[in-house]
């Protein structure tokens, strides 16, 4: 093992984390702090950004994308056990994109537009010269050669399951599906999962660091995803249960680590099913647009019920008053979340990580 560039106690980082997935106690939660540095660490030319660009997401100029990649982490402190990485990304749903789906750019996100007119011509192919795995690779290619030594590489966000199939048919569509032609909708999962895991076993070995870890919002000893169902909060538990649960289960089983995207009021009434899956050791909730921040008192029922369950939750908070809230209200439960922070600098970075431990 070795440190990095932008983390110099990178192994001991790794370590913490790999106790802590593995059952382990670390003397605190699993804290992912950032904060400016007062000077960059190296000085890379800033390249002009390109006329007409409007997301990080984009595929309109590979050069650029280079450059951000190469200037992402050197204003940066990481601290607790934040990683410094990039991700070759795309958009919020990249599996589609390598499956046919063109995207949309748009303010700051990408667009999956859907082509799937006629099921019973649908196809789901991996497609070694679809333009989108094409740069995917190629610019992860890049980062790679831009990282050693400094960064490591993330995941771009594959996406699953019926939140995929939803990007390929469009969510009205497929909601009509469920109810016209549900062994259909089986069949796609099916060919869904397995396709996902044929980009995502190229991409492993392409991204995996050298002890085997690998990244998606977390770093982890060993092969690590994210899973998610946004469609969920559109569907009935006992549809969830009928087809998300059975690739949810599979999925989890066919990774060293993962968490649940769990996004939204409208996908709480899936908790139990969630909490049900075997290996499924993570939960992340993010509330959604407009509602309460994941450390609001609101959510700590739901966290309970999670933590008893056997699970970890990951959550973001929003300052030391809530840290030490959450101390409070959680005790020794505290130990199984996973927290992300910002801080003013360095210091105050350093007095967060102290008042988790105390």
């Amino acid at each position: 093992m070795s440190g990095l560039l932008y983390r110099e106690d990178m192994d001991e980082a790794r370590q913490r984390l790999a106790t802590w997935w593995n059952g382990g106690d670390i003397g605190r939660p699993v804290i992912q702090i950032t904060a400016p540095r007062e000077k960059p660490l190296e000085q890379i030319e800033e390249m002009p950004q390109p006329e007409g660009w409007v997301t990080h997401y984009s595929t309109s100029n590979f050069a650029y994308r280079v450059n951000l990649s190469a200037r992402a982490c050197v204003n940066t402190w990481y601290l607790g056990e934040a990683v410094p990485m990039v991700s070759p990304d795309l958009a919020p749903n990249c599996l589609a994109l390598y499956l046919g789906c063109k995207g949309v750019e748009s303010e700051g996100t990408v667009w999956c537009e859907p082509f799937i007119d006629d099921p019973d011509q649908a196809r789901f192919e991996y497609d070694p010269d679809n333009f989108y795995w094409q740069f995917s690779q190629r610019l992860g290619r890049e980062q790679l050669r831009l990282g050693k030594g400094k960064f490591l590489l993330q995941y771009p966000d594959l996406i699953e399951g019926l939140d995929t199939l939803a990007a390929m048919r469009g969510n009205a569509t497929t909601l009509i599906d469920l109810l016209e032609r549900p062994e259909w909708v089986h069949a796609c999962l099916r060919r869904i999962t397995d396709l996902y895991f044929h980009y995502y076993d190229i991409l492993y070995d392409m991204m995996r660091d050298e002890v085997g870890g690998s990244i998606f919002w977390a770093w982890a000893p060993g092969r690590m995803s994210k899973f998610q169902c946004d469609f969920s909060a559109m569907i009935s538990p006992e549809m969830f249960g009928e087809l998300m649960v059975p690739v949810l289960t599979e999925m989890c089983e066919r990774v060293s680590y993962c968490m649940y995207h769990w996004d939204g009021p409208g996908a709480l009434p899936h908790h139990d099913h969630l909490l049900s899956i075997p290996k499924l050791p993570m939960l992340q909730w993010t509330p959604g647009a407009g509602d309460e921040p994941t450390d609001h008192p609101k959510w700590w029922p739901i966290y309970h019920k999670t933590i008893d369950a056997g699970k970890k939750l990951n959550i973001g908070c929003t300052g030391p008053e809530s840290l030490m809230a959450m101390k409070r209200e959680f005790g020794p439960k505290l130990k199984q979340f996973l927290i992300g922070m910002g801080a003013e600098s360095k210091e105050k970075a350093e007095e967060l990580l102290k008042m988790a431990c105390e």
